[in-house]
């Protein structure tokens, strides 16, 4: 019986000792390098520069707001062809009777 109490008192011991050097590891992992910004700082940082759109080039932040306004006062909409509307019109039929009648 002593053997026994003995076993499992150095079961507890282990399985205690493997769980506290887990959860060790767990928060020594879970840490960031110190030189590395944290996130939350990045957030806040103002961008002054970017990529335009149209053709990758760097450009500043006052040429890219230049360019999306001249993108977003397009004088005339996309036009479709009719077939190209038909196409779309019966594929979203076609997508509404699948909820209903799943093949």
């Amino acid at each position: 019986m002593r053997l026994a109490v003995n076993r499992k008192q150095l079961y507890g011991v282990i399985g205690m000792s493997l769980v506290s050097s887990l959860l060790r590891l767990e928060i020594a992992v879970a840490l960031p390098p110190p030189d590395e910004i944290p996130e939350e700082v990045l957030r806040t940082e103002i961008i002054t520069e970017g990529r335009s759109p149209l053709n990758g080039t760097p450009v500043t932040a006052a040429e890219y707001a230049q360019i999306e306004q001249k993108l977003a006062e397009s004088a005339y909409p996309p036009q479709l062809s009719s077939n190209l509307q038909h196409l779309i019109f019966l594929l979203q039929v076609r997508k509404m009777l699948k909820t209903f009648f799943p093949l």
